[in-house]
């Protein structure tokens, strides 16, 4: 039976490029099946990529109770003085606690994050690229890179109006995650521009595998504190789980919809194919071959066919999409600026789709093709 199944799946194999019309429509319905799929599920996956990437698993995020966002949450100067005295907070090499404190604003949907010089030391991932820093006490910014590559007014030198004031770009630094949206400044100069009395929120290095659970307790059972204290990791993860499921939703639906015309396309294709395949079917049949290995030679032609569009497909979203740079609206109307990322899962997923579609297009020709009687399949040739 198998060396049966064997012999006929090598005839079926060796005759497709006979049959080339019927078998480009299965290829070409699944490249675009699987095309489609992973370059939405690639944006979902290097916008997560990009927000994960930003924070550490070691630092604590504190920010006004209730507060889902930096962008609404605001607490006076008495309360991160409050914050500096609580346990859990490791200290730098000068004795000092690390703690920076972010006030953060937008305009034109761009984030302006107002930071304590000193706190940069919380972010040793970001560097300066071109130009400096900003000088304290000056309305001096550094734009991320993301911000370049996406608006227009962000080079070093050019101005910046905000607030009837202008600010003059001095810099540019890279931070490899959602940092690189942003554009930022002295905490003290955006204070003042912005009409704030304190901070957005607090970045505080915690003290060792405990820290983050002393740190939390603390706040918590403190009266004059209403305040979240979340892992920054954690935090930057959580925002981006409405974008996931919104291109998880539309990932499916079109899917879904693409992929009901390919099962129809390859069914119709693969019953062109028997049916061309009519006469040495039937041939073979006559000389003792069983239905079983006639099936076989159908499905593995559908499946070939399926690989081959799934593959095609995944090469075509890879050339097109992987490491597009583009920027989206994120949590309060912020822009993000993230890159596309097709990944070997995301393929991975697009060929099992594939495969699915060959298995359910080439089933019922299949059996049609075991089950045909021999005598009619001779005479219709």
């Amino acid at each position: 039976m198998l060396r049966q199944a064997l012999a006929i799946t090598g005839l079926s194999i060796r005759s497709i490029p006979e049959r080339w019309a019927p078998s480009l429509v299965i290829v070409v319905g699944l490249a675009g099946v699987v095309a489609v799929f992973t370059a939405l599920l690639a944006m979902a996956t290097g916008f997560e990529s990009t927000l994960k990437a930003t924070g550490r698993n070691d630092a604590a995020l504190i920010l006004r109770g209730g507060s889902d966002a930096e962008l609404n949450s605001a607490f006076d100067r008495d309360s991160t003085d409050l914050i500096k005295q609580e346990p859990g907070i490791a200290t730098g090499a000068d004795g000092k606690q690390l703690v920076r404190k972010d006030d953060v604003s937008h305009g034109a949907n761009i984030t302006l994050r107002g930071v304590e010089p000193a706190g940069l030391v919380l972010r040793p991932q970001l560097k300066i690229i071109a130009g400096r820093t900003f000088t304290p006490g000056l309305r001096e910014l550094i734009a991320g890179q993301g911000v370049l590559k996406q608006f227009q007014g962000a080079a070093i030198g050019d101005r910046v109006r905000m607030r009837g004031s202008e600010w003059t770009v001095v810099g540019t630094f890279v931070s490899g995650d959602a940092h690189d949206s942003e554009m930022w400044t002295d905490i003290n100069v955006a204070r003042s521009t912005f009409g704030r009395i304190g901070s957005s929120s607090v970045l505080a290095a915690l003290d060792g595998p405990d820290g983050f659970e002393r740190l939390k307790a603390a706040v918590a059972a403190e009266p004059r504190l209403s305040l979240d204290v979340l892992r920054e990791q954690d935090y930057f993860s959580g925002q981006t789980k409405q974008f996931r499921q919104t291109i998880g939703l539309l990932a499916g639906v079109v899917t879904i919809i693409m992929a009901l015309g390919a099962v129809f396309a390859a069914l119709n294709s693969m019953y062109a194919a028997v049916a061309a395949r009519g006469k040495e079917i039937a041939t073979l049949r006559a000389l003792g071959f069983g239905g079983l290995p006639v099936v076989v030679s159908v499905m593995t032609e559908a499946l070939l066919l399926a690989l081959v569009g799934g593959v095609l497909g995944a090469l075509i979203a890879y050339a097109l999409f992987n490491g597009l740079s583009v920027s989206t609206l994120g949590q309060n109307f912020t822009q993000v600026v993230f890159d596309f990322k097709v990944t070997p899962q995301l393929v991975a997923r697009g060929l099992i789709i594939a495969i699915i579609i060959g298995m359910i297009g080439g089933f019922m020709p299949a059996l049609r093709a075991a089950r045909l009687p021999v005598t009619a399949s001779l005479r219709e040739q």
